[in-house]
Parts: structure tokens; C-alpha cells; sequence
């Protein structure tokens, strides 16, 4: 598995200022020193109304940093940035307009928030969105995403058995890793694409696994080769029930076989 945490080496520009306006994310302020934002807000310092963005967090080029920083909402980002990292807060929610008109975002990460309510079209707008980590919340829909993804985690939610889509990931051409571990989620998400490389649903509720799951039964020369990483371990399933639905993987998937 990739790491879920990569930091950014390389910044092209110093730490930009932005007003919490959401009506303009790039007014500059005056008479504040760059200097004076390096830095990331202690734990002890507390969300001022009207604060900017980039004094209460941290920006390096195209990153915005709000971990642990006691936020309850997203704040209003520079439309420059392409990695938002607000972990470790206490946002209860993801509205429409939270993420609205940012061309630029790639990653998301709000692991380890308070979050249960997510609007459907929160992520559908974002042109080049690519990962979104929602681990550790209390999630129970995924919302619909665009199709340039290529990492989904929601490991640790409320997701059940209508918390995804059907076919949400079908046209999701791109995806490599999908990350639901610890869950209720009571069968696979299908169809999955051809690209995926690991699929962790362990911990969750599924008990049975269909023979056209992962393989084409209408095409015996089928094999799916990217997906060698399957975790199903922590499942109420017997994975030797159904020996057919494997034949076309690398590995077979970790879990029960007795």
C-alpha cells in the first residue's frame, strides 16, 4: 500500500496570505509579514471568524496545511491549492460550496474529523481531483467523485450497505487504490476497474463474493493483473466457497478459506 501521508519536497513560492473571504480566496493582505506565517498554529491557538486562511494554517506553494488546528468547517482556500490537509479537527460536515471552483485540487485528506454529512456534488466538480482520504470519520454515503481518481481511503466511517453508489467506481479508469477497511459494508463495489492494484475491505460485513466479481466469464483468457493486493480478512465469508471468482488474479485475496 502507498503511503497515505506524503509530504511535499518541493515548493516553487514563498507562504502566500488569502483572506477567509469566500467571495475572493486571493485578496492579498497588507501590512502582514511573510515571515510571520512559516510557522503552523500551535494547538492552543483558536479559529477567529474572518481569520485568514493562511495565518491560521500553513501555505508552501500549493499546500495548505490545517492539521489540528481545531477547525469545525472547511475553510476558504486559495484557488492556487492542489494538496488540503485538514486533519486531526473537528469539521462535522462538507457542504456544496466548501470545495467550489478549485481547478487545481488534487488531494484532499481529512482523516481523523467529525464528519457525517457529505453533499452528494461536494467532490464532483473538482476537474483533476485525484485522492481523497476521509479515513476515520463517521461517514455512512460516499459521495459521488470525479472520474480522475486514483486513491479513494474511507477506512474507519459508517458506510453500510446503500453508502456507495452503483457502479461508483465503473468509470474510474485511473483508480489504484480503494481503501474501506472497518465498515458495514456487505458486499463488493462492482464493477471495479481494471487499473485497481489493492482493495482492502476487511472488517466490514460481506458474505458473499459473486464469480464475475473480479473476472470476465465470458472472456477464459481474462486476467486482471494490476490487482494483487485483495484484504478481505475480518469478513463473515468463506473465500473457498467460490475458488472460480479468483482464477484470473495474480494472488488470491487474504481472508477465510475454512
Amino acid at each position: 500500500s502507498p503511503p497515505l501521508n506524503p509530504i511535499d519536497t518541493e515548493y516553487t513560492s514563498l507562504p502566500f496570505i488569502v483572506t477567509a473571504s469566500k467571495a475572493d480566496r486571493s485578496t492579498v493582505l497588507s501590512g502582514v509579514s511573510p515571515t510571520s506565517i512559516f510557522l503552523p498554529c500551535l494547538s492552543v491557538c483558536l479559529p477567529v471568524p474572518g481569520m485568514p486562511t493562511c495565518l491560521l494554517c500553513t501555505c508552501l506553494g500549493g499546500s495548505v496545511y490545517c492539521d489540528d488546528v481545531k477547525l469545525t468547517s472547511v475553510p476558504p482556500l486559495p484557488k492556487e491549492t492542489t494538496h488540503f490537509y485538514g486533519r486531526y479537527n473537528h469539521i462535522t460536515k462538507i457542504n456544496k460550496g466548501d470545495f467550489a471552483q478549485m481547478n487545481k485540487l488534487k488531494r484532499i485528506d481529512l482523516t481523523a474529523n467529525e464528519i457525517s454529512s457529505i453533499a452528494d456534488d461536494a467532490f464532483s466538480g473538482l476537474p483533476v481531483l485525484e485522492e481523497l482520504v476521509l479515513r476515520e470519520n463517521r461517514v455512512s454515503q460516499l459521495p459521488a467523485l470525479p472520474p480522475m481518481m486514483t486513491l479513494i481511503d474511507a477506512s474507519h466511517n459508517n458506510i453500510g450497505a446503500t453508502g456507495i453508489h452503483k457502479e461508483a467506481f465503473k468509470d474510474m479508469t485511473g483508480l489504484l487504490y480503494l481503501y474501506l477497511t472497518d465498515n458495514h459494508i456487505d458486499h463488493l463495489p462492482v464493477p471495479l476497474p481494471d487499473s485497481l492494484r489493492s482493495l482492502h475491505l476487511q472488517r466490514n460485513n460481506i458474505q458473499m463474493i459473486h464469480e464475475d466479481t473480479f473476472c470476465n466469464l465470458k472472456d477464459f483468457n481474462y486476467i486482471r493483473n494490476a490487482l494483487e493486493d485483495i484484504r478481505l480478512d475480518g469478513n463473515p465469508i468463506n473465500l473457498s466457497m467460490t475458488p472460480q471468482a479468483y482464477v484470473c488474479l495474480p494472488r488470491v485475496p487474504i481472508g477465510a478459506h475454512i
